[in-house]
């Protein structure tokens, strides 16, 4: 992927390292439709479920755990394919802390709602926090990744919650040789795992004047862990999705 020293500090086109949206109401057409610009959409991970046969080696018990945190699609996804392979039925009482509503919402894809307790962030799972203060005798069990949200788990201990993580999939970069020589103005980002994508993809990447937007404080440290510059943080309270703040820096720039 290159780089031009110079390019005008307009920016016409946008790589977005998510599938692109099924919907086409999603926020992201409305943006490339209000200020007639390019965005694509291109994964720069993939996952992999790991295997019932490779997770039991972790000793993990799922059903003695009452309470499931999720902070993404994949980690429910996940999370009930592992229960189904394992023939693990979680009891209806079973508590479910999302990162989000939307979030939260999507677990209806397996379970009644109605008949379950669920708690939403506002987009970090630190939001979850006070809510499992209330419910600190529950056995909390996060379904994960390989790359582990150490920082939350921290701040749980903390308070004397603990948490045990699963590790029930992983991320492995995408194959983007063929971006090679495809100029964007600015790239989005929504995990540390796409940044390491990045750099395996082009380990010679250097940013110049593109334009860099980071989704969650881990993405943010991975960013100028690569002493890249993070142009668009986001999640902040103006702009609580990445659309927002996006849009809010387009409305600087693209005068």
């Amino acid at each position: 992927m290159s780089n031009t020293d110079s390019p005008s500090l307009k920016v016409k086109s946008i790589l977005v390292s998510q599938p692109r949206p099924e919907s086409d109401k999603s926020p992201y057409f409305e943006l490339a439709k209000k200020y007639t610009i390019k965005i694509d959409f291109r994964p720069f991970i993939k996952v992999d479920g790991v295997h019932a046969r490779d997770f039991r080696k972790d000793k993990i018990n799922i059903a003695e755990h009452t309470a499931v945190l999720f902070n993404s699609r994949n980690a429910i996804d996940h999370f009930f394919r592992m229960c189904e392979e394992m023939r693990v039925e979680m009891p209806i009482d079973t508590k479910y802390f999302c990162i989000s509503e939307n979030i939260g919402v999507y677990v209806q894809k397996y379970i009644q709602m109605r008949k379950r307790k669920i708690f939403f962030g506002a987009g970090k799972m630190e939001d979850l926090l006070p809510y499992m203060m209330k419910h600190k005798a529950e056995n909390f069990l996060m379904p994960c990744s390989d790359v582990m949200n150490a920082g939350f788990v921290a701040e749980a201990s903390k308070i004397s919650i603990a948490i045990k993580q699963a590790v029930m999939f992983r991320t492995v970069s995408s194959d983007l040789s063929d971006l090679a020589d495809i100029k964007y103005d600015m790239l989005a980002f929504f995990s540390p795992s796409g940044i390491k994508s990045l750099f395996e993809n082009f380990p010679d990447f250097t940013q110049g004047t593109t334009r860099i937007a980071g989704f969650g404080s881990q993405t943010h440290a991975a960013i100028l862990e690569h002493n890249l510059r993070l142009d668009i943080p986001a999640p902040t309270p103006e702009a609580p999705s990445m659309t927002m703040a996006i849009e809010a820096y387009l409305k600087k720039v693209n005068k």
